[in-house]
């Protein structure tokens, strides 16, 4: 059994990322950090390291327990790593899904009612009439 395996692939093994190329891209970007100093993909954990995940809106943190590079059952993995996630971020999670679609990205997923209605009375303002009143009236003088 080996005493060190790479981060990326730590992680994939231990289900926090549902492919390796997932967790391969969150270390790239800078979501995982290990004492506070962010880390590549190449790093390698061992037992009784503690690793931190960023995955929007919380921080994951999990200590190492052992190491594997082959990926385990749902059932084997607290055997694998421990949960030493802070309270607070669980807390910060739940302010999240109360909220709903208050603070949705801009871009994703269905216009709101709101923004349905925002639409519409740009497109019935009183300037959007002007712009194409403008342009029958230059018309209309070159008519005559």
């Amino acid at each position: 059994m080996k005493t060190e395996v790479r981060v990326d692939k730590w992680l994939w093994a231990m289900r926090v990322f549902k492919t390796r190329s997932m967790a391969t891209d969150a270390v790239k970007k800078g979501r995982v950090s290990m004492g506070g100093t962010v880390i590549k993909p190449s790093r390698t954990v061992k037992e009784g390291d503690v690793i931190e995940v960023k995955k929007p809106p919380i921080t994951y943190t999990f200590r190492v327990k052992a190491v594997s590079e082959n990926r385990l059952g749902a059932k084997l993995v607290p055997d694998y790593l421990e949960n030493i996630t802070p309270k607070e971020q669980y807390d910060l999670l739940e302010m999240t899904r109360i909220s709903g679609f208050v603070d949705r990205r801009k871009g994703l997923g269905r216009p709101t009612k709101r923004d349905s209605r925002d639409l519409a009375a740009f497109r019935e303002s009183t300037y959007a009439d002007d712009f194409f009143l403008d342009w029958e009236d230059d018309d209309d003088e070159n008519d005559d």
